[in-house]
Protein backbone atom coordinates (compact mmCIF):
# COMPACT_ATOMS: atom_id res chain seq x y z
CA UNK A 1 0.00 0.00 0.00
CA UNK A 2 2.15 3.14 -1.43
CA UNK A 3 -0.25 5.64 0.59
CA UNK A 4 -1.78 4.45 3.36
CA UNK A 5 -4.46 6.32 5.61
CA UNK A 6 -5.50 7.29 8.93
CA UNK A 7 -7.42 4.67 9.43
CA UNK A 8 -5.14 1.93 7.60
CA UNK A 9 -3.08 2.55 11.12
CA UNK A 10 -5.78 2.79 13.13
CA UNK A 11 -6.63 -0.62 12.54
CA UNK A 12 -3.56 -1.89 13.98
CA UNK A 13 -4.78 -0.20 17.63
CA UNK A 14 -6.23 -2.37 20.06
CA UNK A 15 -9.72 -2.80 18.95
CA UNK A 16 -11.32 -1.59 21.93
CA UNK A 17 -9.41 2.07 21.00
CA UNK A 18 -10.06 2.19 17.73
CA UNK A 19 -13.97 3.93 17.71
CA UNK A 20 -12.12 6.64 19.60
CA UNK A 21 -9.85 7.55 16.90
CA UNK A 22 -10.33 10.88 14.61
CA UNK A 23 -10.10 9.16 11.38
CA UNK A 24 -11.35 12.51 9.64
CA UNK A 25 -8.83 15.30 10.98
CA UNK A 26 -8.36 18.56 9.04
CA UNK A 27 -5.83 19.30 6.39
CA UNK A 28 -4.51 22.91 6.39
CA UNK A 29 -1.58 24.27 5.02
CA UNK A 30 1.62 26.25 5.66
CA UNK A 31 4.15 28.37 3.87
CA UNK A 32 7.51 27.85 5.21
CA UNK A 33 10.29 29.25 2.94
CA UNK A 34 8.69 27.97 -0.05
CA UNK A 35 7.64 24.34 1.66
CA UNK A 36 3.70 24.00 1.06
CA UNK A 37 3.70 22.52 5.05
CA UNK A 38 0.95 19.85 5.36
CA UNK A 39 -0.52 20.56 8.96
CA UNK A 40 -3.28 18.01 10.15
CA UNK A 41 -5.14 19.59 13.14
CA UNK A 42 -8.18 19.13 15.28
CA UNK A 43 -8.95 22.67 16.45
CA UNK A 44 -10.75 23.36 19.59
CA UNK A 45 -9.74 26.99 21.10
CA UNK A 46 -11.50 26.21 24.75
CA UNK A 47 -8.95 23.60 24.80
CA UNK A 48 -6.42 24.04 27.88
CA UNK A 49 -3.65 22.86 26.21
CA UNK A 50 -2.29 22.22 22.57
CA UNK A 51 -0.14 19.60 21.71
CA UNK A 52 2.32 19.03 18.66
CA UNK A 53 3.13 15.96 17.17
CA UNK A 54 5.99 15.57 15.92
CA UNK A 55 7.19 12.54 13.17
CA UNK A 56 9.96 10.48 13.28
CA UNK A 57 11.92 9.20 9.69
CA UNK A 58 9.46 6.15 9.34
CA UNK A 59 6.07 8.14 10.20
CA UNK A 60 4.24 11.17 9.15
CA UNK A 61 1.42 13.19 10.68
CA UNK A 62 -1.48 10.75 9.35
CA UNK A 63 0.58 7.80 10.60
CA UNK A 64 1.13 8.85 13.93
CA UNK A 65 -2.53 10.75 14.48
CA UNK A 66 -4.25 7.55 15.37
CA UNK A 67 -2.58 7.09 19.04
CA UNK A 68 -2.66 11.13 19.25
CA UNK A 69 -6.19 11.30 18.56
CA UNK A 70 -7.43 9.62 21.91
CA UNK A 71 -6.13 12.70 23.72
CA UNK A 72 -9.77 14.26 25.33
CA UNK A 73 -10.93 16.38 22.60
CA UNK A 74 -12.30 18.62 25.20
CA UNK A 75 -9.15 19.13 26.75
CA UNK A 76 -6.71 19.19 23.68
CA UNK A 77 -5.72 21.06 20.55
CA UNK A 78 -4.11 19.08 18.74
CA UNK A 79 -1.69 19.38 15.52
CA UNK A 80 0.42 17.66 13.16
CA UNK A 81 3.21 18.61 10.77
CA UNK A 82 4.43 16.51 8.15
CA UNK A 83 8.39 17.58 7.58
CA UNK A 84 9.45 18.29 4.63
CA UNK A 85 10.50 14.88 2.38
CA UNK A 86 7.54 13.28 4.25
CA UNK A 87 3.70 13.28 4.45
CA UNK A 88 1.79 15.33 1.84
CA UNK A 89 4.20 18.73 2.55
CA UNK A 90 5.45 19.84 -1.02
CA UNK A 91 9.04 21.14 -0.94
CA UNK A 92 10.51 22.98 -4.02
CA UNK A 93 13.90 21.23 -3.81
CA UNK A 94 13.70 17.86 -2.01
CA UNK A 95 17.32 17.34 -2.71
CA UNK A 96 18.22 20.54 -0.61
CA UNK A 97 16.16 19.30 2.16
CA UNK A 98 18.75 18.97 5.33
CA UNK A 99 17.93 18.11 8.74
CA UNK A 100 18.54 21.83 10.19
CA UNK A 101 15.30 22.64 7.94
CA UNK A 102 13.53 20.35 10.20
CA UNK A 103 14.86 22.47 13.60
CA UNK A 104 14.15 25.96 11.88
CA UNK A 105 10.81 24.82 10.40
CA UNK A 106 9.49 23.56 13.98
CA UNK A 107 11.09 26.50 16.03
CA UNK A 108 8.94 29.19 12.93
CA UNK A 109 5.63 26.65 13.29
CA UNK A 110 6.22 27.30 17.35
CA UNK A 111 6.42 30.46 17.40
CA UNK A 112 4.36 31.08 14.78
CA UNK A 113 1.68 29.67 16.75
CA UNK A 114 1.80 30.85 20.26
CA UNK A 115 -1.58 31.99 21.94
CA UNK A 116 -1.06 31.82 25.19
CA UNK A 117 -1.94 28.27 25.85
CA UNK A 118 0.70 25.88 27.49
CA UNK A 119 2.18 23.72 24.74
CA UNK A 120 3.35 20.42 24.57
CA UNK A 121 5.64 18.71 22.20
CA UNK A 122 4.60 15.20 21.49
CA UNK A 123 7.95 13.23 19.64
CA UNK A 124 8.06 9.56 18.21
CA UNK A 125 11.47 7.89 17.33
CA UNK A 126 13.87 10.94 16.20
CA UNK A 127 11.40 13.11 16.87
CA UNK A 128 11.54 12.75 20.26
CA UNK A 129 15.00 14.88 20.11
CA UNK A 130 14.09 17.22 17.44
CA UNK A 131 11.36 17.79 19.74
CA UNK A 132 13.45 18.59 23.00
CA UNK A 133 16.26 21.04 20.63
CA UNK A 134 12.89 22.57 19.44
CA UNK A 135 11.79 23.58 22.88
CA UNK A 136 15.46 24.30 24.11
CA UNK A 137 15.57 26.91 21.52
CA UNK A 138 12.24 28.55 21.44
CA UNK A 139 11.39 28.59 25.26
CA UNK A 140 7.77 28.12 24.32
CA UNK A 141 6.67 24.56 24.91
CA UNK A 142 5.52 23.85 28.54
CA UNK A 143 7.15 20.33 27.86
CA UNK A 144 7.96 17.76 25.78
CA UNK A 145 6.67 14.17 25.39
CA UNK A 146 9.37 11.85 24.27
CA UNK A 147 9.29 8.20 22.94
CA UNK A 148 13.20 8.31 22.85
CA UNK A 149 15.76 10.74 23.06
CA UNK A 150 18.10 9.56 20.34
CA UNK A 151 21.43 11.50 19.40
CA UNK A 152 22.70 10.17 16.40
CA UNK A 153 26.31 11.15 17.22
CA UNK A 154 26.41 8.37 19.81
CA UNK A 155 27.75 5.64 18.39
CA UNK A 156 25.25 3.43 20.28
CA UNK A 157 22.44 5.03 19.01
CA UNK A 158 23.71 4.58 15.45
CA UNK A 159 23.90 0.80 16.23
CA UNK A 160 20.06 0.96 16.87
CA UNK A 161 18.46 2.91 14.78
CA UNK A 162 20.49 1.46 11.33
CA UNK A 163 19.90 -1.37 9.54
CA UNK A 164 23.31 -2.34 10.14
CA UNK A 165 23.71 -3.14 13.76
CA UNK A 166 27.10 -3.04 15.44
CA UNK A 167 28.71 -1.63 11.93
CA UNK A 168 25.91 1.43 12.32
CA UNK A 169 29.07 2.93 14.61
CA UNK A 170 30.52 3.81 11.45
CA UNK A 171 27.23 6.08 10.23
CA UNK A 172 29.09 9.38 11.53
CA UNK A 173 32.44 8.95 10.22
CA UNK A 174 31.36 7.77 7.10
CA UNK A 175 28.75 10.41 6.44
CA UNK A 176 31.31 13.18 6.38
CA UNK A 177 33.15 11.25 3.41
CA UNK A 178 30.46 11.87 1.30
CA UNK A 179 31.17 13.65 -1.67
CA UNK A 180 29.16 17.20 -1.94
CA UNK A 181 28.29 16.21 -5.51
CA UNK A 182 26.53 13.12 -4.27
CA UNK A 183 24.41 15.04 -1.47
CA UNK A 184 21.31 15.35 -3.31
CA UNK A 185 21.07 11.80 -4.26
CA UNK A 186 17.95 10.61 -2.87
CA UNK A 187 17.50 7.07 -1.26
CA UNK A 188 14.33 5.47 0.47
CA UNK A 189 14.54 5.91 4.35
CA UNK A 190 14.24 2.07 4.65
CA UNK A 191 17.77 1.05 3.08
CA UNK A 192 19.19 2.55 6.18
CA UNK A 193 16.73 3.01 8.97
CA UNK A 194 16.12 0.04 10.91
CA UNK A 195 12.24 0.12 10.33
CA UNK A 196 11.62 -3.32 10.67
CA UNK A 197 12.14 -3.03 14.60
CA UNK A 198 9.82 0.08 14.86
CA UNK A 199 6.58 -2.23 15.64
CA UNK A 200 6.34 -5.34 17.35
CA UNK A 201 3.67 -5.61 14.92
CA UNK A 202 5.57 -7.06 12.20
CA UNK A 203 2.35 -6.00 9.80
CA UNK A 204 2.67 -2.25 10.97
CA UNK A 205 6.47 -2.22 10.61
CA UNK A 206 5.63 -3.70 6.86
CA UNK A 207 3.12 -0.94 6.39
CA UNK A 208 5.53 1.61 7.24
CA UNK A 209 8.31 0.69 5.06
CA UNK A 210 6.04 0.66 2.51
CA UNK A 211 4.50 4.05 3.05
CA UNK A 212 6.11 6.19 0.43
CA UNK A 213 4.84 9.27 2.35
CA UNK A 214 6.49 7.57 5.23
CA UNK A 215 9.10 4.71 5.72
CA UNK A 216 9.20 4.22 1.93
CA UNK A 217 9.93 7.72 1.28
CA UNK A 218 12.76 9.06 -0.50
CA UNK A 219 15.75 11.24 1.27
CA UNK A 220 18.72 13.07 -0.02
CA UNK A 221 22.09 11.99 1.57
CA UNK A 222 22.86 14.80 2.22
CA UNK A 223 20.03 15.14 4.64
CA UNK A 224 21.41 11.76 6.09
CA UNK A 225 24.52 13.18 6.79
CA UNK A 226 23.06 16.50 8.43
CA UNK A 227 21.05 14.11 10.62
CA UNK A 228 24.31 11.96 11.96
CA UNK A 229 26.56 15.06 12.29
CA UNK A 230 24.04 17.84 14.10
CA UNK A 231 25.10 18.32 17.14
CA UNK A 232 22.05 18.66 19.61
CA UNK A 233 21.68 21.43 22.04
CA UNK A 234 24.56 23.80 20.73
Amino acid sequence: MAYPSVSDYADFLPASWRDGVDREPASTWWNWQGHQVHVLRRVNPDASVRVLLVHGAGGHSAALWPIASLLPDDQVDLAAVDLPLYGRTISPDPAAVRYQDWVSLLCDFVLSEEDGRPLVLLGASIGGMLAYEVAARTGRPAAVVATSLLDPRDPRARAVITRFGPLGILGGPLARLIPDRFAGRRIPMSWVAALSRMSRDPGLSRLSTADLRGGGAEVPLGFLTSFMTYRHGD
